[in-house]
């Protein structure tokens, strides 16, 4: 825990002292803080702030909530701790930041290979076990889950030719710690753990060849098909779920009508977030296309196949690391086997 969150924990614990009681909305009002993992401008967060908009207009103005960007109050890992304390009231966040803390929110955050489209995703966490899931995790935390949503399937970025899992032995690759990474590296690449910020940077001076970066769109905007012009599209890799999130005990004090408001804008935010996104990907890649120089790579379903194949091996080594972690390994595999997706 960082200096910052014991100083802002202190003045919390104070505050609840004087009041009557820590959370002492009234039963039918309740303005909330939540922090985002998004910065400030960017498309996502964009769409967190209309989102909190339209929960204030369902409820009647029952509901307001602020939304706040990454770090606004506390570090982005620091959320879940926040939220307990009553630091925050909830989050929209990558769920696993909290791997630390239990692998099995690494797991379920973004089992690499899973995923071809955000309704997949979703189903699962909607109807295949997944919110069960979820909340059998963050609970005993203090927090409980409303749902998930998704800023999609990410692009893959390489300034050489990749048309398959065969192309990736040897590739010198970006890609963030933990999960993705070791995947990667089972699939006989050479993954380094750089930053986001130095990614053009590190393929402009060929440190790197290619990177797990973010979505089409963004990554044409980041000026990264200048430097590497053999982008993947669709994914074939990593489809984060960032969870909205909630402290339990203000959950547990709201009626029924707010919790099922609360949990159908939700839903709308996640279709929100993946129509939206699609179509500025879509338009990023008509305009690369357009303009020319740039090679757009499509994987065929036996290459997609082949990938998800290493990539549930990993899988498995990690559900090894907890209970939990078996948990979401089995429903998870459970519900693949039984779509037919693996």
């Amino acid at each position: 825990m960082t200096k910052t969150l014991k100083s802002l924990l202190g003045a919390t614990v104070i505050a609840g002292l004087v009041a009557a009681a820590p959370f002492s909305a009234n039963a039918q009002e309740y303005s909330l803080k939540f922090q985002s993992s998004d910065a400030s401008g960017v498309p996502n967060f964009v769409l967190e702030q209309e989102w909190a908009e339209r929960v204030k207009t369902m409820t009647d103005g029952r509901v307001e909530i602020e939304m706040m960007p990454v770090n606004s109050i506390v570090e982005h890992a620091e959320t879940q701790d926040a939220i307990s304390a009553g630091i925050l009231d909830g989050h929209i966040t990558d769920t696993s930041y909290f791997t630390g803390k239990d692998p099995a929110f690494g797991l379920i955050a973004n089992p690499v290979g899973a995923w071809s489209a955000p309704s997949e995703m979703l189903r699962f966490v909607e109807y295949g076990g997944g919110k069960e899931l979820m909340n059998s995790l963050v609970e005993p935390y203090g927090l409980h889950f409303i749902g998930a949503v998704t800023p999609g399937l990410e692009a893959f970025v390489s300034s050489v030719p990749l048309d398959g899992v065969a192309d990736l032995e040897g590739l010198k690759m970006r890609a963030p710690e933990g999960m993705v990474q070791q995947v990667f590296a089972a699939a006989g690449a050479s993954p380094v753990n750089i930053p986001q910020s130095e990614v053009f940077t590190s393929l402009d001076k060929k440190v790197i060849d290619a990177a797990d970066a973010t979505v089409f769109s963004t990554n044409q905007a980041m000026g990264l098909h200048d430097v590497a012009k053999h982008p993947v599209y669709p994914g074939f890799h990593s489809m984060p779920m960032l969870e909205v999130s909630i402290n339990k005990t203000k959950w547990d004090s709201m009626p029924d009508d707010i919790k099922s408001i609360l949990e159908m804008s939700v839903r709308d935010l996640a279709h929100d977030m993946d129509a939206r996104l699609a179509m500025k990907d879509m338009e990023a890649v008509a305009k690369a296309r357009a303009e020319g120089g740039v090679t757009i790579h499509n994987w065929s379903a036996e290459e997609r196949a082949k990938f998800r194949k290493i990539a549930t091996s990993q899988w498995i080594k990690v559900a090894e690391r907890s209970e939990n972690a078996q948990r979401v390994y089995d429903t998870l595999v459970k519900y693949l086997t039984e779509q037919g997706m693996i």
